[in-house]
């Protein structure tokens, strides 16, 4: 009997070749076969008249060749002129031998299936599938609407299918009960592999045939389930309770020239209450460009330093590190305590130094990137470790920082920060491990930006609006962007820019930054222009979080519409951090597409980034806003968490009621739906 842990090369014809190419696929068992599901489907199982295919819609026709010939163009093409008595189509064949040609002549009948698309004389299929039928009976249609799947390499659509149902035939044999499963879900299961004549394609590919909503939850629970268990996991860990010194925090906040807001106290006090426990906190803070987030940080650390524990900040750059030790050095050594910065750029007797005095407990507090985590790092008592900008970590750098506070103690506590505001359906599902809290106001004295979106024709124009604003003793920005993923590309595009804007103005020092230059030039570069030396920056993204500038007014992002709402906001919050008023241009390639004009005008109209992020989740989905190392907790196979975010809380609900009731009952769930990744979510 089939069990659902069998491996895929149990079914005939599943050689260690086509085991290989399943496995690329993540494919290894026959439970993995049986929730690899489609991603579309295709009618097949009906003509559709010609007069009755819309644009964009793939549908089987059949039809007579009126006429056929060659059309040479910008390319030459095979084009068919055909008509079935309800109106007329055209087929254009860009790669066509002689024998195809020969065969393709008028008056012979042909059945096809494709997408109509829109031509110039009405509906148009280009290179359709096409079967003759002027050779006896017409082959038989489909009794099932045809599912598309994710395949890869080696194997083919048809392939792929005959063993994805012949597994699916073979488990259905052994039955629901004997596989663990429930018979609905497997119902569900084989409708949506081979869904039956009559079952509404539209309803499908929105994802709101029942079978799918069902699924969906199962799906979203699954998630639940794996990290309300890595939280209780991690919980049920002893950690140092973390008192504090309330002197030393009161001589803090009176050295520091501003007053806390009350959201900034309402997250200290939050914080604080969790630190004072024996259970490890797991809390993240989110806070908008400019709401203080650093300052709140900084009072956990304190407490973890006033209980006698060491505390650890990590960064996803050199530059953000850098930017941290520039605010909390200070802060902290005029309480008489120490803070360093561990980074890739030290020199090697440096780092040996640095690293002595973690180890004896000699360095308090220590700022750093990706290095902190390395085998060579070892902490006396690590107390609390605060993340910044936690979505560009992958979760295995965030255990190993996490693992090197593990001692008698306890572990350490964990602050997750984010500049990044994540909208509440995500952070219900992204984070569900964690506690949340929001610093939902900001500072005093922030001054307004103004936004502005202009056609990259209008560059030119804005070197005078450079000008003025540095001969007015101000400084900009001048940011540069490409579609192409590669730092290489973006280091040569803001050379060649900074080189041509220091000859349009060469009244003003130019300065450049970006992430192919060495850390130190990188350093010497920003610290140029924080101490006014430089007049206009150009820079690539790198300079989206960590870098303050009070006295820089003016940003120009190039080719803004290739960048997501988040980012932009992160990048337009490095202006309008003095009392002068600030302006940021955004440049656009046109044409301007539509989910590109409706982000430019979304941050021309907002600066509240609650806002921006929910709409950035509408536009672009979940991975993009989160960014590709944290979306691994959310490759969803059915569920689609903007469709599916009205299930959230009663998934929630079920997740809690499940693990009370019957814990054993989560693993098989977990499993199903998540498999090695239930490892990654568990982190």
């Amino acid at each position: 009997m089939a069990r659902l842990r069998d491996p895929l090369t149990t079914l005939k014809g599943v050689g260690p070749k086509v085991g290989e190419a399943f496995a690329r696929l993540g494919l290894r068992t026959l439970e993995d076969a049986l929730f690899h599901l489609p991603l579309r489907y295709e009618d097949r199982t009906r003509i559709t008249p010609l007069a009755a295919v819309r644009q964009g819609q793939a549908v089987v026709f059949e039809a007579t060749i009126r006429a056929a010939q060659v059309a040479f163009g910008r390319r030459r093409s095979l084009v068919l002129k055909v008509e079935d008595g309800s109106g007329l189509a055209t087929l254009r064949l860009f790669h066509f031998s002689k024998a195809q040609q020969q065969q393709l002549k008028p008056g012979r009948p042909l059945r096809g299936f494709g997408e109509g698309r829109g031509g110039a004389g009405g509906i148009e299929f280009v290179h359709p599938e096409l079967t003759f039928l002027d050779g006896g009976a017409p082959p038989a249609l489909d009794d099932r609407l045809t599912p598309i799947y994710p395949t890869t390499e080696g194997l083919g659509q048809a392939r792929l299918r005959s063993l994805l149902h012949r597994a699916l035939a073979l488990l259905e044999g052994a039955g629901a009960e004997a596989l663990g499963l429930t018979e609905t879900l497997l119902a569900d299961l084989r409708h949506l592999h081979t869904p039956p004549v009559g079952t509404d394609l539209a309803t499908l590919e929105a994802g709101l045939d029942p079978a799918q909503q069902r699924l969906a939850f199962d799906e979203l629970l699954a998630h639940q389930l794996a990290m309300m268990t890595a939280r209780s996991v991690l919980q049920a860990q002893p950690a140092p309770r973390l008192a504090g010194d309330p002197a030393l925090e009161a001589r803090f906040l009176r050295a520091l020239p501003f007053e806390l807001t009350e959201a900034q106290r309402r997250v200290s006090a939050e914080l604080a209450a969790d630190l004072d426990r024996s259970q490890p906190m797991l809390r993240l803070l989110q806070g908008d460009v400019g709401s203080g987030k650093t300052v709140v940080a900084a009072l956990a650390l304190l407490r973890a330093v006033g209980s006698g524990f060491q505390g650890a900040l990590m960064a996803p750059t050199e530059l953000l590190a850098e930017q941290h030790l520039k605010t909390l050095g200070p802060w902290l050594e005029g309480l008489g305590l120490r803070c360093a910065a561990l980074t890739g750029r030290l020199g090697a007797k440096q780092r040996r130094a640095l690293e002595a005095d973690l180890a004896s407990g000699a360095l308090p507090v220590v700022v750093g990137t990706h290095a902190l985590f390395q085998d060579s790092v070892a902490f006396q008592r690590l107390g609390l470790v605060v993340i910044d900008e936690q979505h560009r970590f992958g979760v295995d750098q965030r255990l190993a920082l996490r693992d090197k506070g593990t001692s008698q103690d306890g572990v350490p506590h964990q602050l997750v920060m984010t500049a990044t505001p994540i909208p509440r359906t995500l952070a219900m599902s992204a984070y569900a491990d964690l506690d949340v809290s929001i610093i939902d106001s900001r500072p005093p004295g922030r001054t307004p930006v103004t936004t502005v979106v202009l056609p990259a024709s209008r560059r030119e124009a804005l070197l005078n609006r450079v000008r003025e604003a540095c001969k007015a003793g101000r400084q900009a920005y001048w940011v540069c962007t490409l579609i192409e993923r590669s730092e290489h590309l973006e280091a040569e595009a803001a050379e060649e820019t900074a080189e041509t804007l220091a000859k349009a103005l060469p009244e003003l020092t130019v300065g450049l930054v970006h992430g192919r230059l060495k850390g130190d030039a990188k350093a010497a570069a920003m610290q140029a222009f924080a101490a006014g030396d430089t007049q206009l920056l150009v820079a690539t993204t790198v300079i989206e979080v960590g870098v303050d500038v009070p006295n820089a007014s003016l940003m120009i992002i190039e080719n803004a519409e290739r960048l997501g709402l988040a980012q932009l906001h992160q990048l337009r919050g490095r202006v309008g951090r003095g009392a002068a008023a600030s302006h940021c241009v955004l440049l656009y390639q046109s044409p301007l597409g539509r989910h590109g004009k409706a982000r430019l005008e979304a941050l021309r109209t907002s600066d509240d980034g609650f806002y921006l992020a929910e709409k950035d989740l509408t536009l672009r989905g979940p991975g993009e806003v989160l960014g590709t190392r944290q979306t691994g907790a959310l490759d969803l196979k059915v569920a689609d968490l903007l469709r599916d975010q009205d299930q959230l809380p009663a998934i929630q609900e079920a997740a809690r009621a499940l693990l009370a009731s019957d814990p054993a009952a989560a693993a098989p769930i977990m499993q199903r739906w998540l498999g090695t990744r239930q490892q990654f979510i568990n982190a």
